[in-house]
This record gives structure tokens, C-alpha cells and sequence, in this order.
């Protein structure tokens, strides 16, 4: 048995010397030197449609609704950086980490907070 796992890892290794060696250096240098274009930073207004609007527009487990001055003062008492914090770390057990976007930047967060305080002042 070892002998056949042993005779297949030479085989896929010389496979794959073959095929590097199928590739242009040239062109491997310039894809290895071309800078990672950045991505775009989301909007306050798309990151909330596409994470924060099932919650903040139904008012599910007592998230505030977006637009609801009355629910929001409270909130917006404590500062944006209080409003900050709670949205990077999640809110009582109720409100997810990063309201669910892994993926957002703290800036679009931000944004984020910002676009839906807005709204209600």
C-alpha cells in the first residue's frame, strides 16, 4: 500500500514540475509585481440593505428601527463610539458581532452607524 501512495506522490510531483515548466517566467513576474487593486469601501446605505435590514427594519429581539427617533435617543445619547463598540463586538447576546458582516472594514461599519443615526435625528 505504501509503495502505490509513494509511486502516486512521484507521478503528481513530476506533474507538477511539468507544468511549471509549461509557464512563462515573464508572465508570472508580472502577475506576482501588479499591486492588488483595493476594493472599494461600501456605503452606510448598502452594507445596512444588505446586513443590518432584516433587524433594524422589523425591529426583531428589540433592535431599535431604522428612521425611530424615539428608540434611537437613548442609543445616540451614549455616543457614536458607544454605538461603534456595540456593532464590532455585538450587543447583549442579541445583536451579532459586526451585525453579521465579517467582512466590513470598522470604516464601513462606521459608515454604517452613522447612515442609520442619521435617520433618526
Amino acid at each position: 500500500m505504501t509503495f502505490f501512495r509513494s509511486a502516486r506522490l512521484t507521478i503528481l510531483a513530476f506533474a507538477a514540475l511539468g507544468l511549471a515548466a509549461c509557464v512563462d517566467s515573464s508572465a508570472v513576474e508580472m502577475v506576482a509585481a501588479a499591486p492588488a487593486a483595493p476594493a472599494a469601501p461600501r456605503s452606510g446605505e448598502a452594507v445596512y440593505g444588505t446586513y443590518c435590514v432584516a433587524c433594524h427594519m422589523s425591529g426583531a429581539a428589540g433592535a431599535p428601527k431604522y428612521g425611530d427617533a424615539v428608540a434611537w435617543a437613548p442609543r445616540i445619547a451614549k455616543g457614536k463610539d458607544a454605538l461603534y463598540e456595540s456593532t464590532y463586538n455585538g450587543l447583549n447576546g442579541v445583536m451579532p458581532a459586526r451585525g453579521t458582516c465579517m467582512d466590513c472594514s470598522d470604516e464601513e461599519l462606521q459608515a454604517t452607524v452613522d447612515y442609520m443615526v442619521a435617520a433618526a435625528e
